[in-house]
């Protein structure tokens, strides 16, 4: 849905995704961005800013989506989400999303390519063989709607003769190509051992299986994303050709001058997940979930998640973490705003759907990056990182996803949860 009529903030400071303009007027029509000027229109709905600050609507990097929880990323002022791993490919947007307003944009990998019993795997608890989260979302189902749901959960699952053996060369390729014939707008890669998630010995691809995959998504023309989460799993990731990194690596070991140089020549960026290393190492974000500017737009399922964390790897530090984010970016890497955000369940905890975008904020200012930097990092960066060239930024010709804002973020990043407005392609939320 996009709004027509034309609208006017006036009287605002604006960020716009790469510099502080000042005070501006930004004047939006027909879902677009049409001008940025000091001229007031005669024939527009206006908004007065006085006092506060409009940004681009916000990306979050990293999430595993649905469409509850688009609800819920919208109404912080995250405007588009990026799926790492999930249904929520161009065919899965057709369905499930048709017709659907008021939720965030969303784009994704498909399924990524992991090992058989390989992560997440070891993250996902079931029931008479149904995975948790998917129990948790039948949970609003009918009864007779749960019996034709389960009945098609099995049904596909049985499906094993379209499933290609993944661990070969051969039948990674397939699988690659099976995510993009889906609508995948990009392609993901699993190297995970185990140790940080509390698991250790998780079935694992071969480097050259994980390479051949890689080299398949560039050649149908989409960038390829690894999942790591030590150095050593980046190093492999960087020698398999990726273009980013979805997680910052937890650990600090000597030789992490080299893999950063290594990173930064290839080009390669890192969404760093703060929240997520944050709350594997054992802390929680009930700060954030009770902030008064928070509280009220979380319901208990989600509260309770924030105030619980992941805890499988509490040797971990997060000054480490702090040091490896600071010394990336110092670098010239591109860093990207992400939370690996799924559902609300306790041993996922310290994450939510859109307010976490707000925490993985606080968190990289504190890891030393300035306000303007991390503000960079959860729009026009990562728009540039994802081809999504409609958004990202105000600027004249593109969508009018826009967050307005009490005070000043580009000084103080916290005002970034002083919500006063948001829009997608011109039309207001009701955060």
């Amino acid at each position: 849905m996009i709004q027509n009529n034309k609208t006017a903030i006036v009287n605002t400071n604006v960020f716009d995704g790469n510099e502080v303009l000042g005070q501006k007027t930004v004047v939006f029509e027909n879902g677009k961005i049409i001008s940025i000027s000091k001229e007031v229109p005669s024939d527009a709905e206006i908004i007065d800013g006085n006092g506060c600050t409009l940004l681009p609507g916000l990306i979050d990097a990293h999430v595993h989506t649905s469409e509850d929880s688009l609800k819920e990323a919208i109404r912080f002022g995250i405007t588009t989400e990026l799926e790492m791993q999930g249904g929520m490919t161009k065919k899965g947007r057709e369905l499930q999303l048709k017709n659907k307003s008021m939720i965030a944009d969303v784009r994704s990998s498909g399924m990524a390519l992991t090992a058989p019993g390989g992560h997440p795997d070891e993250l996902i608890p079931k029931e008479e063989g149904i995975p948790g989260f998917i129990l948790k979302k039948m949970e609003k189902m009918t009864e007779e709607e749960k019996k034709e749901f389960i009945a098609a959960f099995a049904e596909r699952e049985n499906e094993d003769g379209n499933k290609p053996d993944v661990t070969t060369l051969t039948g990674a390729v397939q699988f690659v190509q099976q995510q993009m014939e889906n609508g995948a707008d990009y392609f993901k890669i699993m190297i995970e051992e185990g140790t940080v998630m509390n698991a250790p010995g998780l079935p694992m691809i071969k480097t050259e299986v994980l390479k051949a995959a890689v080299d398949e998504a560039h050649k149908l023309g989409k960038i390829a994303i690894a999942h790591v989460l030590t150095a050593e799993a980046a190093k492999t990731a960087v020698e398999v050709g990726v273009d980013g990194l979805a997680h910052l690596f937890i650990d600090r070991p000597d030789w992490t001058p080299e893999l950063i140089k290594s990173i930064a020549d290839k080009g390669i960026f890192v969404t760093p997940c703060l929240v997520l290393n944050s709350s594997i190492i054992g802390k929680s974000a009930c700060h954030i979930a009770h902030d008064e500017r928070v509280e009220s737009k979380l319901n208990e399922d989600w509260k309770m998640t924030m105030c619980s964390c992941f805890n499988t790897f509490p040797s971990g530090k997060m000054e480490d973490n702090f040091n490896n984010v600071k010394d990336l970016h110092d670098a010239g890497v591109d860093i990207l705003v992400g939370t690996d955000v799924s559902v609300p369940m306790a041993h996922l905890g310290g994450l939510a759907h859109g307010v976490s975008v707000h925490h993985e904020m606080q968190l990289l200012v504190e890891a030393g990056l300035t306000p303007i930097d991390v503000l960079k990092a959860a729009t026009s960066v990562i728009a540039r990182r994802f081809n999504l060239t409609d958004r990202g930024q105000i600027t004249e010709g593109l969508r009018a996803d826009l967050v307005l804002v009490k005070g000043n973020p580009t000084e103080n990043i916290s005002d970034t949860l002083s919500i006063v407005g948001i829009w997608k392609e011109g039309v207001r939320i009701n955060s």
